[in-house]
């Protein structure tokens, strides 16, 4: 007789990537040896059967700053990547910026690993960083095992981590070329940018137009054209990206990009306290929706967190002084299904977004899909229960979101990674 499988999870709706069905998806050793019928007779030694609740692969988010070692107090592996496995997440990279040291050398990226060692909750991954005068360690960093470079063209907001000027860009992407690599970029044209003439959050989203973006954008377009590096754009809020993108994306150009939860679905009309600050900004309505269809059309092709926590004292007192940043990586998934949900996008889109797309951009073969040789990233969806956010429900380090009250619809009801519960102890492995 076989040797029976490690688990069994059975779902009426399983999103596999042919579509939603019944499926049995069996475990065995970390990794899904079998996806069968949901009635299929499989031994194994444990076994749950969801029914109705929805099983998707574990979402992959590629934009999270744990912002450890060094500020800690704002956010820290441990808490950060439980956060994640409450979310449905079982993989995520870390931004190697706002931690002390940023990873942008050999020497950094050991230190954040010691940092990390024994506390994650679901996998972690690290970015590597391209700021002015690393140009020469980059190859060295990339063989260390960073999934690409993270650069600015306009200041960060740490000093430690500066912005690269137009010719140092075009260094960085003929070095990374060079070995294969990949740059993703903070796309704000500096020269667009200006301190906000006030407090209020008008004053803000003034100081930050979506031109800034477009020019940017277009920028770094040309940096790829030019050297043939792959580059991917972070955080896209302003729609007018979109045609740049498309242009490029048409004619060939190794160019991808993202959008985050609080652009799909939060507006700059319902904008309140100095919680809903980030950087580029939240935007008007039709630019929300104009968003929705670069998703649709695969102009953008992932929807990650940007999960950027801060302590209370540095979200206050008013737009103008506060930090910029939203903190969002538990709540994610129902954020983006209650939107996604109401315009008409089915689980088999979310997945695509959340999980296909992020790992594709990473290279992680091995995420992000219900299918046979994956990792058992598994997550219990229950998109009909609702509930009503409360910040202290939440287990990053200083829970504040603009999310605080906020009725959605989708529950994460178990996670599982590499086939175990979430839910004793961390298990997760450096990628």
């Amino acid at each position: 007789m076989a040797e029976p499988y490690d688990l069994v999870v059975r779902s009426r709706r399983a999103v596999l990537p042919a579509g939603v069905r019944g499926a049995a998806v069996a475990v065995r050793a970390g990794r899904i040896a079998a996806v069968r019928p949901y009635d299929a007779e499989l031994g194994a030694r444990a076994e749950t059967d969801l029914g109705e609740v929805a099983l998707l692969p574990g979402l992959v988010d590629t934009h999270v700053h744990v912002n450890e070692p060094g500020r800690t107090h704002w956010e820290g592996f441990a808490t950060a990547t439980r956060a994640a496995a409450a979310g449905g997440v079982t993989t995520i990279l870390d931004m190697p910026l706002n931690s002390l040291p940023p990873t942008v050398d050999v020497a950094a990226l050991a230190v954040k690993r010691a940092a990390a060692a024994g506390q994650c909750w679901v996998d972690v991954g690290f970015w590597g960083g391209a700021i002015p005068g690393n140009l020469a360690g980059l190859r060295a960093l990339h063989t260390a095992g960073v999934f690409g470079f993270k650069c600015f063209l306009s200041p960060s907001g740490v000093p430690e981590f500066p912005p690269l000027g137009d010719a140092e860009l075009r260094a960085v992407f003929a070095e990374v070329a060079g070995f294969g690599g990949l740059v993703v970029v903070h796309a704000e044209a500096p020269g667009l940018l200006a301190e906000p003439s006030g407090a209020t959050y008008p004053d803000f989203l003034a100081s930050r137009p979506g031109e800034a973006e477009r020019r940017a954008v277009q920028s770094v377009i040309a940096a790829a054209r030019d050297t043939g590096a792959r580059a991917h754009i972070l955080h896209v809020s302003s729609a007018s990206c979109l045609e740049p993108l498309a242009d490029a994306q048409r004619d060939g150009v190794a160019v991808t990009a993202e959008t985050c939860p609080h652009y799909l679905t939060l507006t700059a009309e319902e904008v309140g306290g100095p919680e809903f600050k980030c950087c580029p900004p939240i935007r008007e309505a039709a630019n929300r929706d104009a968003l929705w269809r670069g998703l649709e059309s695969g102009v953008l092709t992932c929807v990650v967190s940007d999960h950027s926590p801060a302590p209370a004292d540095l979200k206050v007192p008013d737009f103008a002084a506060a930090w910029g940043g939203i903190s969002s990586l538990q709540l994610g998934l129902p954020v983006v299904w209650s939107e996604a949900a109401g315009r008409g996008y089915g689980l088999r889109d979310v997945v695509r977004w959340m999980a296909e797309g992020p790992a594709a951009l990473a290279g992680l073969d091995r995420k992000g899909a219900i299918a046979e040789g994956a990792d058992a990233g598994l997550v219990a969806f229950d998109t009909e229960a609702g509930f009503t956010v409360s910040a202290g429900d939440l287990y990053h380090r200083n829970p504040i979101t603009p999310y605080h009250g906020r009725k959605l619809t989708g529950v994460v009801r178990r996670t599982w990674l590499r086939g175990h519960l979430v839910e004793d102890r961390p298990r997760g492995e450096f990628q």
